[in-house]
């Protein structure tokens, strides 16, 4: 079976990491595992406001089409408060296992 990843590395904005993760935590995560996603990990860079996390889905399901299901999804739009307000920049590259 074939698996996808992508490494998501976020610069979260001043003073607001902890709130960050917990939304991602308690909300994105949740939603992503019912939406059929495995959520690889999370971890805060130490001394940034760096949040970095993997986020992978198995099978062949086309990534786009996939994404935009969870994004549409009623429990991901009613999010609130959505952690996503305290991304002040987001970097999202593929990335491919060599184990």
């Amino acid at each position: 079976m074939a698996l996808k990843s992508q490494l998501r590395i976020y610069t979260i904005n001043k003073g607001k990491m902890d709130e960050f993760v917990k939304g991602w935590r308690d909300g994105i995560v949740p939603i992503r595992l019912q939406y059929g996603w495995r959520v690889d990990g999370g971890w805060v860079a130490e001394g940034e406001n760096k949040f970095v996390w993997i986020l992978s889905l198995e099978g062949d399901e086309d990534w786009e089409a996939k994404s935009q299901v969870y994004y549409t999804a009623p429990e991901r739009t009613a999010l609130n408060p959505d952690p996503a307000q305290h991304i002040a920049h987001m970097e999202v590259r593929f990335i491919n296992s060599v184990m």
